[in-house]
């Protein structure tokens, strides 16, 4: 029954392919657009940042990084660096100094269509997905069930068409593959790019997994090296275990990045009050240090490399130890942080959106809001807004990608703010109104400024409340359960070449159909 319900429902909106057509002929918004600059909120005094840069400073000169594999000793001992007594390595203050002042202070972030190009610096804000989550919040039953392979494409292809989300970040892992892993990542990046045409990225924990991704890149692309000159997709990893220690894979994976000149996306996320101190000041500089190391080492490897400083500080609930991702302590942390790293310039990455309810209702609303505007106002660079992520990182929904996508827009026009000139101050068009008509409806200005000054969103509702009545009255999340189906029934990209297509399936082990990848495959 529901499933009719909802076909009938497309029936009488026309279909995605309806709805396309007339946002096509429509006049586009442009009333924001990624990259907007952020910096607004500053949490933390100048004093303060200094405070904590002297004590991570401390921290890597005289306690070090414990764990440190050889891979990363070859390239740090001979540089400098030193182990101490207890085999932690430790970085000596000035070259610390030293590599932060060669440390890119921008990169291009490339896509494989070139229209959907980005730069990552100087506080614009870009908002991603993110997250590997283990399960589906199925809309129906409304309990979690293990994510698919088709998941993932399903995903990449509904943010293909989300304007507010512009790197797509893996937001869950293929559950039915996890116990092969390489072909888990093989096939995770095989639905990534034939999903979306913005960039994405990749969660790597196995370092020799990065060379055949990288084949399959070139051979989607027709030419042995041709994805290392324009590289679409970043690979990532957490390189730390707090507190303070190498992760041994996913540092092999930062040092195999840093070799091939590649962005390293890398997160660090220590727990205040579980892997890193209760007080948020001792959790700030502890994983500073820690990201500062990853910076260290990417740069002593290969000089310059870029790399997405990913401080990610995560909030414990001290009564339970749980994790608490939707808190005001998050939300302050997160941008405490964008504001340290924007201080010394760094291409930042932070995590925000997330929320600790287990469905997408008014908890989950205002949680992911709060972390998300505050991250961006401090000006994040590479904001991983979470969108559609439920139950403290555990799930994924995909009806609450269109409401944070919604979320997103709204965000980007308070960062965009208010213009103020002659023009934009109206006076003539006051008074002339003041006197004429009455009203500024009919206004050629109103008219010009429609698209331009305000930003209408895809599903939120403004109706009244008769008319609300009268087309059911579904809330939010019923309205975007229905958009969902709509957008998925039939936009099936065709961004990978058939010929390309055969010589990837000839060589890597995909496990995507191509029955999966067309319209009438009954998921939707």
């Amino acid at each position: 029954m529901a499933k009719m319900q909802r076909k009938a429902s497309r029936s009488r909106r026309g279909g995605s392919a309806a709805r396309r057509a007339f946002k096509a002929m429509a006049a586009p918004s442009i009333a924001v657009r990624p990259g907007q600059s952020g910096g607004q909120y500053r949490p933390l005094s100048d004093d303060d940042i200094q405070r904590i840069y002297a004590t991570a400073l401390d921290i890597l000169e005289n306690i070090g990084i414990g764990e440190p594999i050889p891979e990363v000793l070859n390239y740090a001992l001979p540089k400098g660096c030193t182990l101490n007594s207890d085999g932690r390595l430790c970085f000596p203050r000035a070259l610390v100094e030293d590599l932060i002042a060669i440390s890119p202070k921008e990169y291009p972030l490339y896509a494989p269509d070139p229209a959907n190009d980005h730069t990552v610096g100087a506080k614009k804000v870009l908002f991603c997905t993110s997250g590997e989550a283990v399960t589906i919040l199925d809309y129906e039953s409304q309990k979690f069930r293990p994510t698919k392979l088709t998941d993932l494409y399903d995903a990449a292809r509904l943010a293909d068409q989300l304007e507010h989300i512009h790197n797509f970040g893996q937001p869950f892992i293929a559950a039915e593959y996890s116990h092969d892993v390489f072909v888990h990542d093989m096939n995770v990046a095989y639905a990534e790019l034939a999903g979306t045409n913005k960039s994405f990225a990749l969660g790597i924990a196995v370092v020799d997994h990065i060379d055949p991704i990288i084949s399959l890149f070139d051979t989607y692309l027709g030419e042995e090296g041709a994805f290392l000159k324009r590289p679409f997709c970043t690979f990532g990893g957490c390189p730390i275990v707090s507190p303070l220690r190498f992760g041994q894979e996913n540092a092999e994976v930062l040092v195999k990045v840093a070799e091939l000149g590649l962005v390293a996306d890398i997160a660090v996320a220590p727990q205040a009050g579980a892997t890193s101190p209760a007080a948020l000041a001792g959790t700030l500089a502890q994983c500073f240090a820690e990201t500062l190391a990853c910076l260290c080492v990417v740069n002593l490897v290969r000089p310059g490399t870029p790399i997405n400083f990913g401080m990610w500080p995560f909030i414990s609930d001290l009564r339970t130890g749980a994790f608490s991702g939707g808190s005001g302590e998050e939300a302050l942390i997160t941008a405490a942080t964008a504001q340290l790293c924007n201080h010394f310039g760094f291409t930042t990455s932070v995590g925000a959106g997330m929320t600790d309810s287990k469905t997408m209702d008014v908890q989950a609303g205002y949680e992911k809001a709060l972390t998300v505007v505050t991250a961006a106002l401090s000006g994040a660079n590479l904001v991983a807004a979470y969108p559609g992520v439920v139950g403290s990182l555990i799930g994924q929904s995909f009806e609450g990608m269109l409401i944070d996508n919604d979320m997103l827009g709204n965000v980007q026009r308070i960062l965009r703010g208010v213009e103020v000139n002659d023009e934009t101050l109206s006076y003539n068009i006051i008074r002339d109104t003041v006197a004429g008509v009455g009203h500024y409806l009919g206004s050629a200005q109103t008219l010009e400024l429609m698209n331009s000054e305000f930003l209408y969103p895809e599903i939120a509702d403004r109706l009244t409340p008769g008319a609300w009545a009268d087309a059911g009255c579904k809330n939010l999340y019923e309205q975007a359960h229905d958009r969902v189906g709509e957008m998925l029934a039939d936009y099936y990209p065709a961004y990978i070449h058939p010929d390309a297509d055969k010589r990837i399936r000839d060589h890597f082990p995909i496990r995507l159909q191509p029955e999966d990848m067309q319209a009438g495959n009954g998921r939707w």
